[in-house]
């Protein structure tokens, strides 16, 4: 194997038989020792988080393949928390997709003076932002990403329907267990001519409440997987 990407919450490796190979760590996205999926910097970190988000993922990767949703995810390796994917050029340096059922986080660090904490965003609201941690990952529309030779505009509403799917999807799985989705965060990428999911679908990676209190990742995890 050879190491090509050291990222926040995973090291990504390129394997002889030309896949791609995502070795998950016990690394976590917030702010001085929280978690928050919307911060763009490790803030903590969670022993057995990185297994957790693998188990995590593999639930929601085998539960899109039963809906027909094409993604990178070919296989795992639990015990050493690995994930061989298809290989999948990214969108410009990086690209994240969010969508968010209900207004909190970052969204209310915007444009807390046109909405109320926790107020639901009917249907879903996409947003996506460039992966650049120097820059504070920042926002950018359709039309940039056009004009900025990234994406078409029929890409994106491609993207922007399959994020929409796939959050509805997971938001449906976690009503099951008494949860409440706020908001998920997503990469996808081109393979083949098409646009696809990528990376994870992991407890770290998405905002969840039950009884009007967010759970952590860990506690997620069990919950998601039953454990």
């Amino acid at each position: 194997m050879k190491k090509i990407y050291e990222g926040k919450t995973k090291d990504v490796f390129s394997l002889e038989n030309g896949n791609i190979l995502l070795k998950f760590k016990d690394d976590c996205t917030g702010k001085d020792g929280v978690f928050d999926p919307g911060e763009n910097s490790v803030g903590l970190t969670i022993e057995g988080i990185g297994k957790a988000n693998l188990k995590t993922s593999i639930h929601f990767f085998e539960l899109l393949k039963e809906a027909g949703i094409k993604t990178h995810y070919i296989s795992a390796d639990v015990e050493n928390a690995t994930m061989e994917v298809l290989p999948a050029k990214v969108f410009g340096h990086g690209l994240e997709v969010i969508c968010r059922l209900v207004a909190t986080g970052s969204f209310i660090r915007r444009y807390g003076d046109y909405i109320k904490d926790g107020t639901p965003l009917k249907g879903g609201y996409v947003e996506t932002t460039f992966k650049d941690d120097a820059k504070g990952d920042p926002l950018v529309t359709s039309e940039g990403l056009e004009a900025l030779g990234i994406m078409s505009q029929e890409m994106f509403q491609d993207m922007k329907a399959q994020t929409l799917k796939i959050t509805h999807l997971v938001a449906d799985d976690l009503a099951k267990k008494g949860l409440e989705l706020y908001d998920i965060k997503f990469e996808f990428g081109y393979h083949n001519d098409e646009v696809i999911l990528i990376d994870e679908i992991a407890s770290g990676n998405m905002r969840v409440y039950q009884n009007g209190k967010i759970v952590d990742p860990v506690e997620l995890t069990k919950i998601i997987l039953g454990e």
